[in-house]
């Protein structure tokens, strides 16, 4: 018999950490080492969680010689350099640990992670937080189209042995959102994160939560329905 699993997939940056200074910094780096003006923060604010190309490409508005290329690179570059120097730490969110540790305890329910980030750069995370071995199956932009294309959901589910009415994908942007709902999932928001509640209902969210001891309350009120 075939053994049947609840799948959750968590978002990064603003979901599981509070990336938000560390990604500000290097994007200002990026922007200062083209001689360019970097956006308002909350226009970078609002990029996060798409892949890198994909988010220069919006914040070049369709300018046909945004150096899409070369602030990818300088951004990699910087978030390294900041990483290696000890002087930004992306923190947990309150309550994270405790909520990653309780579900992954559970042998019905298999954890795993689909973000913008490089491979490197979640991996990092992850290591720094001792988090690695608690997510069986990790999609990151080194693995399919940027958000909110749905393929990372749907290749997590496929690897993972589970259909989308079993998979929860918890995220803080419209992206992720848009993401778990075009996979046929549903998308759990929350309000600590880069984007607005208002937004995440709008953009397919079955509800948004306010911290994150409240995820597992509505994890079960979503399986024993």
């Amino acid at each position: 018999m075939c053994r049947l699993f609840k799948f959750v997939i968590f978002d990064c940056d603003g979901t599981l950490v509070d990336s938000q200074h560390s990604i500000v910094a290097a994007m200002h780096k990026a922007y200062a080492a083209h001689g360019l003006e970097a956006p308002a923060r909350t226009q970078l604010l609002s990029i996060v969680g798409l892949s890198l190309h994909e988010a220069f490409h919006v914040l070049g508005d369709g300018q046909s010689d945004y150096p899409i290329e070369s602030l990818v690179a300088g951004y990699k570059a910087a978030f390294f350099a900041l990483r290696k120097s000890g002087t930004h730490c992306d923190p947990l969110f309150p309550g994270a640990r405790d909520v990653i540790a309780a579900l992954s305890r559970r042998s019905d329910v298999l954890l795993g992670i689909a973000t913008g980030k490089s491979r490197r750069g979640l991996e990092a995370v992850l290591n720094l937080h001792g988090l690695r071995d608690q997510f069986h199956i990790i999609k990151t932009a080194d693995d399919a189209p940027s958000k909110p294309h749905p393929a990372m959901v749907i290749d997590a589910m496929n690897e993972a042995g589970v259909t989308s009415g079993d998979t929860t994908v918890v995220g803080d942007t419209v992206f992720d959102m848009k993401m778990a709902r075009d996979a046929g999932a549903l998308g759990i928001g929350v309000a600590w994160g880069y984007h607005q509640p208002s937004a995440l209902l709008q953009a397919g969210a079955a509800m948004v939560l306010d911290d994150f001891p409240s995820l597992m309350p509505a994890l079960d009120q979503i399986w024993h329905r």
